[in-house]
């Protein structure tokens, strides 16, 4: 069993000094230059993404006069167009065009799901409402068939505005949870995130209507279970270490990876993420470091490339002395997945990430963060938590 650990006075000041010392080396880092190579994409006001929208239909009208056959171009989201950033730690969308013709037996189906959802775009900014995804799908049941057809032309309407998905008011269920030393306004009303008992502020995914107003935590601390982080919560860990503390309840949702951009931007202060000890967890950590394929082109607006991977990292199962009866065997599944991971290259590019995983394919084990908890129920926020934030264990 681990041994018992006193907090000290000692652990916050390390700890203090290193949250610190990010936040000086922030204020001298400029802003995100993406590679030439890669489209450009904006966060958009209501009025200028009308305006966009009213761009492509000026243009198409302008070629039905000209040409009388009208196409959208708009960039391609294939695996051979999304690049990797190595400068800025980035998954970006290449410049590949690819050419939507209305004249076009085979393009027929998209061109009309894509025209009625800018239909339904048009709709929204105009009312200044927001719809799910789910509601746009079955606004028009009968043209798009699958809900898939009508996330993609809903993806494909943002990337053809160069915009955000959000700036277009077609926004995804949220799901995340948050807690800690913040306060936020949400519209007309002022939300302290310290003041919800036992419980925790679900994320809006209308972040356009959040401002963040103060904040005088040291860190940022997403966790991917949600009863891990209610487990921490309840005792009260924000507090004796200042801290806005995150879930996603799992994969990370579009609104939680937007919600924590802005929190790491505008409050300049340090993440770092608490996974499983699997490929599943760290692959969470990885789209919360550097954005999904899906969506790479909004990853500057979704990704924070300087979350650091707190734990539960391999080498900690030994370290704090898991028991045996607490660690899984890895799955096939989880072994091919392992070796996906260690295949990318933002994974080649960091040392101390690549070894953790070979040590996972070495022991062919994994953990919960949960097992942690075999030290007792205390153990995660009073000795796990602390020591690893003051000694700077993290990857």
């Amino acid at each position: 069993m681990a041994k018992k650990k006193a907090i000290t006075e000692y652990d916050l000041k390390a700890a203090r000094k290193l949250f610190e010392d990010y936040q000086a080396k922030r204020k001298d880092t400029k802003e995100v230059k993406l590679p030439l190579d890669t489209i450009e994409v904006d966060e958009l006001s209501r009025n200028e993404t009308l305006n966009r929208l009213y761009e492509v239909v000026d243009n198409l009208i302008e070629m039905i006069y000209a040409t009388g056959r009208p196409s959208l171009e708009l960039p391609s989201r294939t695996a051979s167009n999304i690049i990797w950033d190595e400068e800025n730690d980035l998954l970006l969308l290449g410049k590949q065009i690819i050419k939507k013709q209305f004249h076009s037996l085979a393009s027929v189906a998209d061109i009309t799901r894509l025209m009625r959802v800018a239909e339904v775009v048009h709709e929204l900014l105009v009312k200044d409402k927001h719809s799910t995804l789910r509601d746009v799908f079955y606004q028009d049941v009968e043209i798009y068939g699958e809900q898939k057809n009508s996330d993609k032309s809903i993806e494909d309407i943002s990337s053809m505005l160069y915009t955000t998905r959000n700036s277009t008011h077609i926004i995804a269920s949220a799901k995340g949870l948050c807690v800690g030393r913040l306060r936020i306004r949400d519209e007309n009303n002022i939300i302290d995130l310290e003041k919800f008992g036992s419980g925790a502020w679900a994320i809006t995914p209308m972040l356009d209507k959040v401002d963040i107003i103060e904040s005088d935590a040291e860190f940022i601390l997403v966790i991917e279970k949600e009863a891990a982080m209610r487990r921490i919560s309840e005792d009260k860990f924000w507090k004796k270490y200042p801290s806005i503390i995150m879930t996603a309840k799992g994969a990370a949702d579009i609104a939680t990876r937007m919600f924590l951009k802005r929190l790491n931007k505008e409050l300049q202060l340090p993440v770092f993420s608490l996974v499983d000890s699997d490929p599943y967890g760290h692959y969470i950590h990885s789209v919360y470091l550097r954005g999904s394929k899906r969506l790479s082109y909004e990853s500057p607006f979704l990704a924070t490339p300087d979350i650091k991977l707190l734990g539960v990292l391999t080498k900690d199962l030994d370290k704090y002395n898991v028991p045996k009866k607490a660690r899984l065997d890895m799955k096939p599944m989880d072994i091919k997945r392992t070796k996906e991971l260690l295949k990318e290259d933002f994974v080649k590019k960091n040392k101390k990430w690549e070894e953790d995983l070979k040590l996972a394919l070495q022991f062919k084990k994994k953990a919960e963060i949960q097992a942690l908890s075999s030290h007792g129920l205390e153990f995660l926020s009073e000795e796990y938590l602390p020591e690893k934030l003051s000694t700077g264990d993290w990857i």
